[in-house]
């Protein structure tokens, strides 16, 4: 992912958990910040040591980055996105992963499409 699609900052993190409207399901919270004056969105993510190792973790932002790359054109632009896991995220495999971002992310309004059964 491109850097300045990345949310990193302390200060970021707490203005979109501060300022923004959550949704979640039992895989993931996803916390969602309008900016307006943003032409693009962008991605933080959070995986707490509780649900792995470091490789565990790890696979788990590459899914995650990997499942916004494929949504780009469907995701809306002028917002920042922080994504939590939970536990269960441990065990999925990329589909699994991918279906449930989609599932929050039209939970929190933030698609531009309605997904077609696959």
């Amino acid at each position: 992912m491109k850097k300045k699609l990345r949310i990193k900052k302390e200060d970021e993190f707490q203005l979109v958990f501060k300022k923004g409207e959550s949704s979640a399901n039992r895989q993931f919270v996803v916390y969602v910040l309008e900016k307006p004056e943003q032409d693009y969105f962008r991605i933080g993510l959070s995986v707490s040591k509780k649900i792995g190792n470091a490789v565990v973790r790890n696979q788990i932002k590459r899914y995650i980055r990997q499942a916004f790359l494929e949504l780009k054109d469907d995701i809306e632009d002028g917002k920042d996105y922080i994504v939590i896991a939970r536990k269960p995220a441990a065990e999925m495999d990329f589909s699994q992963v991918k279906s449930s971002l989609i599932h929050v992310l039209k939970r929190s309004k933030s698609l531009n499409f309605i997904m077609k059964k696959q």
